[in-house]
């Protein structure tokens, strides 16, 4: 709608996790860093925390676009599940066939079958699994069930857990502790600083297809202070600036 009217060629400041618009603060860098770091080493768990809008999602959504090709993938949304249901909703993402009705064991031993004939043939197994806070303690452990299978250096499922601070406290209960030690990487992602914020409102603008600033040095202190440096809600007041200023038809309104 206000494209034209700003020089832009594309919504910048959806709050869709598009990686083309990823931001990396030291922060975002750290996070991806941890993830590639835990993804190459023996354990099966990696880690990624923050606050609601803080960037776990796209953060992840550009580390699947730097996997090798060998790299089979499989991204939980909803796990809001039972023991059974994730372990058909994995089958599904990885492709492996099941009868009507499957029991536990039945998809369990799929599932295993899978991860061996994937590490033959020198392809790598991976689950990411977003809102992880949601996890029953039950399926967790049934995760750390699938994590077993291994050889002699590494495990043939990896998993990434993306979730709220809940997360670690989830982790922290004693029926998880053989879990919790097998995280071999984790991070919390923090919220941006306030100079981070003006970087990153340009750097979407930029992408966006504008090189002129259209915030100030007062607007983004503002932004930050009302965001709490959040990248999701930097994103809806800027698309509300920008639609206000469209709406009077000053374009250099968000200068001031």
């Amino acid at each position: 709608m206000y494209q034209a009217f700003f020089g832009l060629n594309e919504i910048p400041f959806s709050i869709a996790p598009n990686p083309q618009f990823l931001f990396l603060s030291d922060r975002h860098r750290e996070a991806l860093t941890h993830l590639t770091y835990g993804l190459g080493e023996t354990g099966g768990f990696v880690l990624l925390t923050g606050e609601v809008g803080t960037g776990k999602t796209t953060v992840s959504r550009c580390l699947l676009k730097q996997l090798p090709e060998t790299t089979d993938t499989a991204f939980i949304l909803n796990p809001s599940l039972t023991e059974l249901e994730l372990l058909a909703t994995l089958c599904d993402e990885l492709g492996i066939q099941y009868g009507d009705k499957p029991t536990l064991k039945q998809l369990t031993d799929l599932i295993s079958q899978f991860l061996l004939n994937n590490h033959q043939q020198g392809r790598h197994t991976l689950l990411i699994i977003d809102e992880a806070q949601h996890l029953r303690a039950e399926v967790l452990e049934q995760l750390r069930l699938l994590t077993n299978l291994e050889t002699d250096t590494k495990k043939l499922l990896q998993i990434i857990l993306i979730g709220q601070p809940e997360l670690q406290q989830l982790l922290q209960r004693q029926e998880l502790r053989q879990l919790a030690q097998r995280i071999t990487a984790r991070y919390h992602l923090m919220p941006l600083t306030q100079e981070e914020v003006g970087l990153y409102v340009q750097h979407r603008l930029q992408v966006a297809g504008r090189h002129q600033p259209l915030f100030s040095s007062s607007a983004i202190k503002a932004l930050h202070k009302y965001s709490g440096g959040i990248p999701r809600l930097v994103n809806l007041l800027c698309e509300r600036a920008l639609m206000a200023a469209y709406g009077r038809g000053e374009a250099l309104s968000l200068l001031t």
